[in-house]
């Protein structure tokens, strides 16, 4: 059991860290080069709006995550009705509007990102930050200071920190006030701006003073290579992915402990409890994956298979428990990644003579074939398979959850965002059916694509450890 534990910590630490620095879904593709693009307001007077008597939502009763049973996001309950021509919306100081035409997609997408605020249903959690910039050095405090609205836009900033959409970003000229901030409603906001190549691209903004100030994207740790940019400034803090992982990991610690204590009291005796459930599966791994693959070695790496398979299964299951966070671990690719890796370096490190004979120089082949199309193909191949471990866990997990906010999406983009509201209700009802299906066939991938990850490791690794057979 000890083995088991160490190994799970081993897997959740590397997790924590690449979350930390990479949100799975950033491919703003922000070019922080070009400041000219954020335009200078100062002669705006913001005095001359009134925010007083907004109105946030004209559908009432239209629960953003009721209708589907699964919170896919941090806005359950959140109204985003009234936004589709901006009606009832004061603009900024800036020139800006409080809100645009309803996106599905972009709010799918919104919805399964992670973020520096936790939420449950209408209720939002702050977590704590840790950023870095250089030349400044570190700044430490709770998002709570950022005052989020329920679309997760902070209405304050601190220390040259905003919140936008839920995640950290750093104003990226100096002379922004530092301390604290108030901003107001609506001062913090994204919008599409032409780049060189004729495309748009999605850029941060806050509105203070009557400027109009560009800040970064969120913090990563690629160097801009999945389309993010390079920013001013690193993210370490406990993100809503990161946090959901404790959770995991901290249950399946107890459960597992909680097993062995329990099989050393009724040593001899039936199981009960939570053992009933999980003893089965354990043994389904290691009867029907772990020894057919790798025959007399199983036990060496059997706590590797086990924990990833039960740590992927826990995560894929607490992401599907309606209105609590609507977390997407297993669907970020930094996460996946990092099992992907782990699962690449366990295998080519356990790699045997007989394994790597095969790969560099297989035996039997005539040398030029070898050296123009075996050797590169077999050396292609030792990458392209934590490439494919990582994208099918994130695309399988994502596709669900992004499926089951679009059918939630559909209540407001059939209801004119409370404009129709009988065509709102009617599609709550299809929506909710849908949603309801999708969540079972959820379930069900929840387990499979756990057991593909923990079935295609072994089988990697059964590979590198098989014997010569003469």
């Amino acid at each position: 059991m000890r083995k088991y534990i160490l190994s799970l910590c081993c897997i959740f630490c590397l997790s924590v860290f690449a979350l930390a620095q990479h949100d799975g879904h950033n491919h703003d593709g922000h070019n922080h080069a070009k400041k000219t693009q954020a335009t200078d307001h100062q002669g705006h007077n913001h005095d001359g709006h009134d925010h007083a008597g907004h109105n946030h939502g004209n559908h009432e009763g239209h629960d953003h995550g009721s209708h589907a049973g699964h919170n896919h996001g941090n806005h359950a309950g959140h109204d985003h009705g009234a936004h589709s021509n901006g009606e009832g919306h004061a603009t900024n100081a800036c020139g800006h509007g409080g809100h645009h035409e309803f996106n599905p997609g972009e709010a799918a997408f919104h919805h399964i990102s992670d973020q520096n605020i936790y939420s449950i249903g209408p209720f939002s959690f702050p977590l704590p930050c840790f950023l870095y910039a250089s030349g400044k050095g570190w700044d430490v405090f709770s998002s709570g200071r950022f005052d989020a609205d329920s679309h997760g836009n902070g209405e304050k900033a601190y220390n040259q920190y905003i919140l936008c959409e839920g995640s950290a970003r750093r104003v990226q000229d100096a002379s922004f006030p530092t301390g604290e901030i108030d901003l107001g409603h609506h001062a913090v906001y994204t919008k599409k701006l032409p780049t060189d190549k004729g495309k748009t691209k999605e850029y941060a903004f806050v509105c203070y003073n009557g400027k109009e100030w560009q800040a970064d994207s969120k913090s990563t740790a690629d160097a801009g290579m999945f389309g993010g940019g390079i920013t001013s400034f690193y993210d370490f803090s406990i993100t809503k992915n990161v946090l959901t992982m404790m959770l995991v990991f901290l249950f399946l610690a107890w459960v597992f402990i909680s097993m062995a204590k329990s099989y050393k009291k009724r040593r001899g005796m039936a199981p009960t409890g939570i053992t009933n459930f999980i003893e089965p599966i354990f043994i389904f791994i290691q009867d029907e994956v772990a020894k057919p693959f790798l025959g007399h070695k199983w036990q060496k790496y059997l706590p590797f298979l086990q924990s990833i398979f039960f740590f992927i299964l826990g995560l894929n299951l607490f992401g599907q428990i309606p209105f609590f966070g609507g977390s997407n671990v297993t669907g970020n690719l930094s996460f996946t990644l990092v099992l992907a890796i782990l699962a690449f370096l366990v295998t080519n490190l356990s790699g045997n003579k007989h394994y790597w004979g095969h790969t560099l120089w297989m035996p039997g082949v005539p040398p030029l074939l070898k050296i123009l199309v075996i050797t590169p193909v077999e050396i292609l191949g030792l990458f392209i398979k934590p490439i494919t471990l990582t994208l099918r866990l994130f695309a399988n997990i994502t596709a669900g959850h992004m499926v089951i906010a679009i059918f939630v999406g559909l209540i407001f983009v059939f209801g004119q965002s409370g404009a129709n509201p009988g065509a709102a209700y009617g599609t709550a009802v299809g929506s909710t059916i849908l949603t309801m299906f999708m969540m079972a066939i959820e379930l069900l991938v929840a387990f499979i694509q756990a057991f593909v990850f923990t079935i295609l490791t072994a089988s990697y690794i059964g590979a590198a450890v098989e014997e010569a057979h003469h």
